[in-house]
């Protein structure tokens, strides 16, 4: 009981860091859309679709690697340690070396030629990151899961806090809103002239400070690097940057394409950032459905493994789909019927052109749900190589839809290029998996909900009432007729179960 109750803890704590992270990050929508114009987001959102990508070249799979050459029985983890952060901090120092010395060139390349620091300050970001993801993984082998989460919460609220200084309080005030006497003071630590370049600045100065926090795991590091270990780990690291880079184009290459492939003038007055802005800031609204995801998976891969051996595994595997698609089927309802109410999170209407598309995104993410559930086949028979075939198909979808849609549908275009990459992946990992490990999914009623939930949704967005409130009921009443089909339904099997 003591190891499950451990097992509990820590998994909570990681998750918390995560969810508590990327929920208080969400935050920031609202005062970015209602500070910045959508070209200006978009530069914000353009090159953090090119730190992702970087994020994972820059540690190219050590993390990993490192947990698992540190838990071999004969291991030197002290060594191996030492090993991996000098690999990386090696690397990261030259990449971001070499990214410094193209600053002026990179920014001019994005319109931007007199703001060549907010690459540099990037190029510091990434290294920082990078090395820093060795202590925090060493922290991990090490069940120190408080410390872990402290450290990375303690990070997000000083982003979040800090933004909010600036952009609001600061803003606010400079404006002359109210605490007029503060001005002068205002005006020593706050240029509105400075823009998107606070979102840069902030995100650096913040990462820098986990440095100390880190310092007791950063000062046990000796340089070493040994041959014998080189060859054996890059053997086992690179096929999960491959990996790794495959997961990124899903999930960030809509944002770099849209830029670079949208026709000039395809929207009326803006140009292709602020379409980038636009959609980017729209692609927000789908995190509801991303932390039901992220939660479900904190909660359900231990739980698949732990039920591994039970002879009815796979009707509890098929059950939890059910019900897990149930519960997103009636988020994406939800949201989607009352969509205009959600769109008042964007502060600003030229923000809104592109809410059409969130629908679209709630339902892709919904199928990178069930594509997250139908993988407990390859991880249980420890085929994870086809989870490789499975991503790199996906990212080829992406690539290739988002060329054939953009220049004909815009962003619109990019949400459905994400909807097809992801049931493409669930559709894939559905057949492999009735191959190789077989669970009775009651698909005909999973796609039934599904469906059943499109179809509301259609009513919602489609059914003109011009009054408010009948409006809003109407929705709530869509919404309420999902449950009570799902309760009639279900109420009986769920029982028996």
């Amino acid at each position: 009981m003591s190891i499950a109750k451990k097992l509990v803890g820590q998994t909570a704590a990681y998750g918390l860091s995560s969810l508590v992270g990327r929920a208080l990050n969400y935050l920031l929508v609202p005062i970015y859309t209602a500070v910045f114009l959508p070209e200006e987001y978009g530069v914000v959102s353009y090159l953090y679709a090119f730190v992702a990508f970087f994020n994972v070249l820059y540690t190219y799979g050590m993390e990993t690697t490192y947990f698992r050459f540190a838990t071999k029985p004969s291991a030197d983890k002290q060594q191996l340690y030492n090993q991996v952060l000098t690999m990386v901090g090696g690397t990261s120092l030259l990449f971001s070396g070499i990214l410094i010395l193209a600053s002026g060139a990179i920014a001019s390349y994005i319109g931007y030629p007199d703001q060549q620091e907010y690459i540099v300050w990037l190029a510091v970001v990434l290294a920082i990151d990078a090395i820093v993801s060795i202590p925090f993984a060493r922290l991990r082998l090490q069940n120190k899961a408080i410390k872990f989460a402290s450290i990375k919460l303690t990070n997000i609220f000083l982003t979040v806090g800090a933004n909010m200084f600036f952009l609001v309080l600061c803003r606010d005030i400079y404006r002359g809103e109210y605490l007029q006497e503060l001005r002068p003071l205002v005006t020593q630590v706050y240029n509105p002239a400075f823009g998107v370049g606070y979102i840069f600045l902030i995100n650096l100065v913040a990462n820098a400070l986990q440095i100390p926090m880190l310092w007791k795991e950063l000062a046990s590091y000796r340089f070493e690097l040994n041959k014998e270990l080189l060859r054996p780990m890059l053997a086992y690291s690179y096929p999960l940057l491959f990996m790794g880079l495959a997961g990124m184009v899903n999930e960030v290459i809509d944002r770099i394409l849209l830029q670079e492939w949208l026709p000039k003038d395809f929207y009326p007055g803006m140009n292709n950032m602020a379409a980038v802005g636009v959609y980017s800031a729209c692609y927000k609204l789908s995190i509801f459905m991303s932390l039901t995801i992220q939660a479900f998976r904190y909660a359900a891969e231990p739980f698949f493994f732990s039920q591994a051996e039970d002879k009815n595994s796979p009707q509890t595997f098929a059950f939890v789909m059910k019900w897990f698609v149930i519960a997103c089927a009636f988020i994406f309802l939800f949201i989607s019927a009352n969509l205009e109410d959600f769109a008042l999170l964007l502060r600003s209407a030229s923000y809104r052109e592109g809410i059409m598309i969130v629908p679209v995104l709630l339902l892709a993410n919904l199928f990178l749900g069930v594509y997250y559930n139908l993988s407990v086949w390859f991880k249980l028979t420890d085929k994870t190589y086809f989870g490789t075939y499975i991503s790199f198909g996906g990212a080829a979808i992406t690539i290739i839809f988002n060329l054939l849609l953009i220049p004909v549908l815009g962003y619109m275009g990019s949400a459905i290029a994400t909807f097809v990459c992801y049931f493409g992946m669930a559709l894939a990992s559905y057949f492999l998996g009735n191959r190789h490990y077989p669970v009775p999914y009651p698909v005909k009623a999973i796609m039934g909900y599904i469906l059943f939930a499109v179809a509301l949704v259609g009513l919602a967005l489609y059914v003109p009432v011009a009054d408010f409130w009948l409006r809003h009921a109407f929705h709530l009443f869509l919404c309420l007729v999902f449950v009570v089909v799902v309760w009639l339904r279900e109420r009986p099997r769920f029982l028996q179960f």
